[in-house]
């Protein structure tokens, strides 16, 4: 009987102080898992640092490391769908290289995916011990506001770590869209998802590449990428605000009526202009926004630019199509 199998795809950029960590540790914790082969899937994307040449050591040593490099930075969401699209296994896992997924949970997730009641079992943190308390305000906000408004269930520390049978992932490589935002079209393809909870684990090596306004920017970006829950806003807030000028126009009517022309208050005037101007700009941004995002989607650029691989792309998309057809 042939075994099954899983591909590891690790997105990463300047990680060449944890890369052989992690190598090791996922050695560690695949040798034991006979029943099944693996691949490790490495997504250069575009570092500066020495990360490529640790990888091409690496691969020259081992056969399951597959490799593919950019010509550039093109994001971590890139990194991942050139991952996923390079996957050759019946089972995908995708995971970070800082060690902040363990790969440890490996054993369990492939468990809980072989009793057949899922498609896929993703990681999920259940505290952020270690994180700045701002950053961990703003990302419990964040999943908050998301949910409500884009009506998907994006649970509350939910990691890119988790394993997917081959079935989830052609179908997440089926939303091609240029503005990509993981967690969500994990959630948009559907599929019944189990939850593996653990604890928070400190990054083993390096620096984070995820800042507080990059992370921000990323939260917009998500929530601009599935709900038109904004623009419906600036366009019941630009009603509410015409409602108010109508009133305050027939207030003002009645007053001149009533007690002669109002002595004029050109600060209160400025004020009222000034307010009404930002709200305009405002809604005119978040417009702004989604015009951008339909402008970079009907321009049709390649999501990324590979510039070296060690992957055979014309026996890769044979092995995947013919386990769509079997």
């Amino acid at each position: 009987m042939e075994k099954k199998k899983v591909s590891i795809v690790v997105p990463m950029y300047n990680e060449q102080e944890s890369l052989k960590i992690l190598y090791q540790e996922l050695n560690r914790v695949t040798e034991p898992l006979t029943a099944y082969s693996f691949e490790y899937l490495f997504v250069n994307d575009g570092s500066t640092d020495g990360t490529l040449a640790v990888i091409r050591e690496l691969a020259a040593a081992d056969t399951r490391v597959r490799y593919v490099s950019f010509s550039r930075n093109f994001g971590k969401e890139a990194a991942l769908y050139a991952g996923l699209k390079s996957a050759a296994g019946d089972y995908i896992a995708t995971m970070d290289a800082d060690l902040q997924d363990p790969p440890g949970l490996l054993p369990k997730m492939l468990a809980m995916l072989e009793e057949g009641e899922c498609d896929n079992v993703a990681a999920r943190r259940t505290d952020r011990k270690g994180e700045p308390p701002v950053r961990s305000f703003f990302a419990r906000c964040f999943y908050r506001v998301m949910r409500r408004l884009s009506r998907m269930e994006i649970a509350d520390g939910a990691r890119d770590y988790r394993l997917m049978s081959r079935l989830m992932v052609d179908s997440i490589l089926s939303v091609s869209e240029y503005n990509r935002f993981s967690k969500g079209i994990f959630a948009w393809v559907g599929f019944e998802t189990r939850w593996l909870e653990f604890e928070n684990v400190k990054r083993l090596a390096g620096e984070t590449k995820w800042g507080f306004w990059k992370l921000v920017r990323y939260s917009f970006d998500g929530i601009i990428n599935f709900s038109d829950t904004p623009i419906r806003i600036s366009s019941y807030l630009g009603l509410f605000l015409t409602a108010v000028s109508f009133i305050a126009i027939v207030v003002e009517v009645i007053r001149a009526l009533v007690f002669g022309d109002p002595v004029a208050g050109w600060p209160s005037l400025v004020c009222i202009i000034t307010f009404i101007g930002g709200i305009q700009l405002f809604c005119m941004g978040i417009m702004g926004q989604y015009i951008a995002k339909t402008y970079m989607e009907v321009k049709r650029r390649p999501h990324y630019i590979v510039k070296e691989s060690n992957i055979d792309a014309e026996s890769n998309l044979l092995y995947n199509e013919n386990q769509r057809t079997s």
